[in-house]
């Protein structure tokens, strides 16, 4: 008798998936998206544009994606600014004071976009079936 034991079997490697399956599928679902024919919206439809990246301009884009959010948290900061307002829950003080806060960080916003060559209609970005992120401009 040998003292041996008896050889076990290894256990069957985990099969892989089949990466371009899912590729495919990624692929397919990309097509069905639909696509903005131009890269900036019509004129006066209130659209905003699709972002545009590439190497070169990796630095620009991430200054204008910046300035989009801060935009957007300065429009949302103003419009509960206003609904406070209009409950009555601020003095008159701090009704003056907040509107010259505002007023400020508004100029400090365009100083920002002219500073690198963008305007602040240019930071209204286009998601798509959604539409526009920021309201257009009120008159």
């Amino acid at each position: 008798m040998s003292s041996e034991t008896p050889a076990v079997p290894e256990p069957p490697e985990p099969a892989r998936p089949d990466l371009r399956q899912v590729g495919g599928a990624m692929a397919d679902a990309v097509r069905l998206l639909p696509a903005s024919p131009a890269d900036r919206a019509e004129p006066g439809s209130g659209g905003g544009r699709r972002v545009r990246t590439g190497p070169d301009t990796v630095g620009e884009d991430l200054v204008k994606l910046v300035l989009t959010v801060v935009e957007l948290l300065r429009q949302l900061i103003e419009r509960q600014a206003l609904r406070r307002v209009d409950a009555g829950d601020l003095t008159e003080a701090q009704e003056e004071e907040l509107g010259a806060t505002l007023l400020a960080l508004h100029d400090r916003m365009t100083e920002l976009c002219t500073q690198h060559g963008l305007t602040l209609e240019d930071l209204n970005l286009d998601l798509g079936p959604l539409g526009p992120l920021l309201p257009p401009p009120e008159r």
